[in-house]
């Protein structure tokens, strides 16, 4: 994928992914850590049952960080295809007896789809992310 194109999924992506951690990750961490917290002011408790305190505060948060970087991979596996499939389409036109320039112009307009038809995908990945995340008991 050409660098200008990289560049702008990436920064679409970490632009997303800061949003999210902000509006929802940190909250969880918060409350993981007070949480946490409690946990270890329980005197009486075993060393145990401490633990499986801790384990419950930090539940929330590892599912949220699973949901987060599923959908991440499955994104990144999409686009991938995509542009394999450009690659496809770019070896087969060269196979066919088409110049250099004609090979690339298909190329860089193939993969300029991918990544247009996949930076469009972010808003309403953006929205499933968030109401999963919100969806998540604390």
């Amino acid at each position: 994928m050409a660098e200008a194109q990289q560049a702008r999924v990436q920064k679409a992506v970490e632009d997303m992914v800061q949003t999210l951690e902000k509006d929802h990750i940190r909250k969880m961490q918060g409350r993981m850590f007070r949480c946490s917290a409690d946990c270890c002011e329980r005197s009486t408790d075993s060393m145990t049952q401490v633990h499986q305190c801790i384990d419950r505060c930090h539940a929330p948060l590892a599912q949220a960080q699973g949901l987060v970087t599923s959908e991440l991979e499955k994104f990144q596996d999409r686009l991938t295809r995509c542009t394999m499939a450009c690659n496809d389409k770019a070896k087969d036109l060269f196979d066919s007896g088409a110049k250099e320039p004609a090979v690339r112009a298909l190329m860089e307009s193939c993969v300029g789809s991918c990544v247009e038809d996949h930076v469009n995908m972010l808003p309403s990945m953006t929205r499933r992310l968030k109401e999963n995340l919100d969806s998540i008991r604390q």
